[in-house]
């Protein structure tokens, strides 16, 4: 980096000034360049300048990349020569290095949380062009500047905690972050809200692109998850009550009885036979009948029979009773009841998985009425070999093998006006497998696709893309469907090809939608129970989605699968490992450590209105003759100190006077200030 003599000091180094004073606060500014990102739209020579001369400003100094070992040497060594009682970065946003620059200003002797963030990137140099861009980021950190005058030396909070974790969601995701969990030798509660863990993997047929048996990869994995000495398997059970803080969360799982003792059941299925009821199979997403009482799938773990109290004839009071007049081993229990577990756990992982948005929203293609109308799901099973039809593809309405089959992409997805705005990210890969195994099983069938462009960028994806087209001979139709409809016994298809201009319209057989990826049921109120946040399509939302994309908001919670938003098998395993990993951090921490700029209460001020209480989001303040606060729970977001009517709360390092004194600094002219 070339060096020149700076314009706040022309005798001390080549990129800093410095005003030598007497008592008082004595403040370090240091300007990050970061690279073009901020000098493209921020004279930053001009900042240093100013604020070299601001009152209690000592050092003044600028860097290419302050977050460089460079950067953060620059910050230690002024530390230490100007005695610093306080330092401003500015720079990049706090959530990206605040960390890292207070891990360097603790190093050189100076209390971490006398070391505030100016963001001058996102909240400036990023949104602003112009002359007017550089004054904004002066009056930025001279806010900062004024912030960091009244901060007081802090240290963190620490507490104790369970070393159990538990993992919410039963599919591949969940399944991988409860044994890797397991496996570094903590407690893992795994609840899952169906009978059967495994997921949506498990009503798959094959995966792409290697065309793997889908229940061969996950049997594994169900039976070690269900056999592992450190797992406790909660199936059929649902979280219902949250309550706690980092390392220490108090859980409350309720367990819905079953109806049947899994050690005396010998699946013998002579319950089911028995059974006078039938109902659509969820497994088989409506395209076969189980019995009221049933096993969810042939590889379901536990392998046991459930009964279904909302689809048998009665239980309270008992209006059937076949399946246990036929059970020679006594295992079915009418008066068996709901169990409350209770556990404390240190960290939990969130891998609820996602639903299909339904086919019953699709006005254009027939609101989901259209029996040969399905989605790829039941087109999974109608594949699979332990399918309704036992890996034969035929058609719902009438059995008959389809000779002409379409498949629509982005069906709900990346339609902002209609549906649903996001792009659900496997469907171009599941259209290909789809398409692919129909040829297999039926060589002389035709396939066409309709899509709005290919997105294929796993691992060996787009070669696997190429080989349905190509080898295959499967048509790919760039253009959007705009109406499917019934014409006797086929479905009629119209589209554009985009390409060519022209009308497409195809008699098929069978239509197979990509439905859109949408969060599974349920998704919002357990959000709500954690007390974290979803994003604006429902998907549960990342502390940060660069550095920080495995956690939520509120500490010790970690995101994992499709929870988090549309992946495929591979991300969705490794995500599950990364949660894992962060959970094992907190496990294996022989104390934890919380931010202590939390809120605090004045007790004098204090008139026990409880004004506060429901308005803070993590459920940290308790009433009382005065509101109390529970640091741990608290993340500091302020809410309360808005709130609080008499100036009671307050939030420590961010006080009214701090607040008032950054807004002076920031709206005073420049010539106010230079003079003292």
């Amino acid at each position: 980096m070339s060096r020149e003599p700076s314009p706040a000091n022309r005798n001390p180094g080549p990129e800093a000034g410095h005003r030598s004073g007497g008592s008082g606060p004595r403040i370090g500014v240091f300007v990050c360049h970061c690279g073009k990102n901020i000098a493209a739209t921020v004279d930053v020579e001009r900042v240093v300048e100013a604020i070299a001369h601001y009152p209690g400003v000592v050092y003044a100094a600028r860097h290419e990349y302050m977050c460089s070992d460079p950067g953060q040497d620059m910050i230690k060594k002024a530390i230490g020569d100007h005695r610093l009682t306080g330092v401003v970065v500015a720079a990049c946003s706090p959530s990206m290095h605040e960390t890292t620059f207070r891990r360097a200003a603790e190093e050189a002797g100076l209390n971490p949380y006398l070391l505030e963030i100016a963001n001058i990137r996102e909240g400036c140099s990023w949104v602003h062009e112009g002359p007017e861009t550089t004054d904004k980021a002066i009056r930025i950190a001279r806010a900062m500047v004024e912030k960091v005058k009244g901060n007081h030396p802090l240290s963190p909070i620490e507490v104790g905690h369970a070393a159990k974790c538990l993992v919410i969601g039963g599919g591949i995701s969940g399944i991988q972050a409860a044994l890797d969990i397991a496996d570094a030798g903590f407690e893992v509660l795994l609840v899952e809200r169906t009978p059967s863990i495994g997921g949506r993997m498990a009503q798959l047929s094959e995966t792409f692109p290697t065309l793997d048996c889908s229940q061969c990869i996950l049997t594994p994995k169900m039976v070690e998850a269900s056999r592992h000495p450190r797992i406790r398997l909660l199936t059929y059970s649902e979280v219902a009550e949250v309550t706690g803080y980092l390392g220490n969360y108090h859980v409350v799982i309720r367990k819905r009885p079953t109806y049947v003792d899994p050690d005396k059941c010998n699946l013998c299925g002579d319950c089911a036979k028995a059974c006078p009821i039938r109902v659509p199979s969820e497994f088989d997403r409506g395209l076969s009948e189980r019995a009221a009482i049933y096993v969810p799938f042939p590889q379901a773990v536990p392998s046991s029979y459930t009964l279904d109290e909302g689809s048998c004839l009665g239980l309270n009071p008992l209006r059937c009773s076949e399946c246990a007049k036929v059970c020679t081993a006594g295992a079915i229990d009418y008066d068996m009841p709901e169990e409350r577990i209770e556990e404390d756990v240190g960290a939990i992982v969130v891998a609820t998985g996602y639903d299909l948005y339904e086919k019953e929203r699709m006005a254009e293609y027939g609101y989901g009425t259209v029996p040969d109308v399905i989605d790829g799901l039941e087109f999974e099973r109608i594949l699979s070999a332990g399918g309704p039809t036992k890996g034969e593809v035929r058609r719902p309405s009438d059995g008959k093998v389809p000779m002409e089959v379409v498949f629509v992409q982005c069906s709900g997805s990346r339609d902002p006006e209609l549906h649903k705005s996001y792009c659900s990210k496997i469907c171009c890969m599941y259209t290909a497998k789809h398409a692919l195994l129909y040829r297999h099983n039926v060589h002389d069938g035709k396939a066409y696709v309709f899509y709005i462009d290919i997105r294929a960028g796993g691992k060996d994806y787009e070669e696997f893309v190429v080989r349905a087209m190509e080898d295959e001979r499967i048509l790919y139709l760039r253009g959007k469907v705009a109406k499917v409809f019934r014409d006797g016994d086929k479905v009629v298809v119209w589209g554009v090809d985009t390409l060519t201009g022209k009308r497409v319209e195809v008699a098929a057989d069978l239509v197979v939608l990509a439905q859109a990826m949408v969060p599974s049921a349920g998704t919002g109120e357990l959000a709500r129970k954690l007390r974290i946040a979803c994003g604006g399509e429902g998907f549960l939302k990342e502390a940060h989605p660069k550095l920080r994309p495995l956690e939520a908001l509120t500490a010790g919670i970690f995101l994992a699968g499709a929870a988090h938003g549309p992946k495929d098998i591979p991300e969705a395993v490794a995500q599950g490992s990364g949660a894992a990993a962060k959970a094992i951090a907190i496990l294996s921490a022989p104390v934890l450590t919380h931010s202590p700029e939390v809120a605090e209460v004045n007790e004098d001020l204090c008139s026990g209105c409880s004004i506060c209480v429901p308005q803070c989001p993590y459920g940290a303040i308790t009433p009382g003759d005065v509101a109390h606060v529970n640091e741990l729970l608290c993340e500091g977001c302020g809410t309360c100190v808005a709130a609080c009517p008499s100036g009671a709360m307050t939030m420590r390092n961010h006080t009214d006077l701090q607040v008032e004194r950054m807004i002076r600094a920031a709206l005073a002219e420049a010539v106010e200030v230079a003079g003292g």
